[in-house]
């Protein structure tokens, strides 16, 4: 159980570290048309969607556990999918919510699309890799004061 657990909190920032690599790469030739498509209608595609994205990405990774013992394998595949769950719901709420982003200073995704940035700010669901392989680019972010409705968390297109 042990191995489990430890496998399912190391791959939460692995997959943070493929996610900055992945949208990296993005930017320069993986797939680079379809995601030039996605910054040009500047929305996201749903969770389902995304979480169906963020878990092809993740595939390659989901296994490494398993040749460690079966017990490292089936936590490093929870811990993927739950990334992978929690990237998608990180990228659909920054499209539609960027305020209720509440786990960042400043919702580095939103400000990557709608600053047009095409060589900082990679991270989606965090901004940790930005920092650590130095593309993070402060941008101003004044979220509308006020009293939020935390309701809104969970008012997102899902499918």
């Amino acid at each position: 159980m042990q191995q489990a657990l430890l496998a399912f909190f190391v791959a939460l920032p692995v997959g943070t570290l493929v996610e900055y690599w992945g949208h990296r790469m993005m930017h320069a030739w993986l797939l680079k048309r379809r995601h030039a498509r996605h910054h040009q209608e500047g929305g996201g595609q749903g969770w389902l969607g995304e979480f169906r994205d963020y878990s092809l990405g993740t595939v390659f990774i989901l296994p490494v556990g398993f040749l460690y013992s079966r017990q490292a394998g089936i936590g490093s595949a929870f811990g993927g999918l739950f990334y992978a769950a929690f990237a998608a719901y990180s990228h659909q709420l920054q499209h539609e919510k960027p305020e209720l982003c509440f786990w960042m200073r400043r919702p580095a995704h939103f400000l990557h699309h709608r600053e047009r940035m095409w060589h900082t700010n990679f991270g989606i669901s965090f901004d940790l890799w930005d920092r650590v392989f130095g593309t993070y680019k402060k941008v101003d972010w004044n979220p509308q004061p006020g009293k939020r409705d935390w309701r809104q968390l969970f008012r997102i297109k899902w499918a």
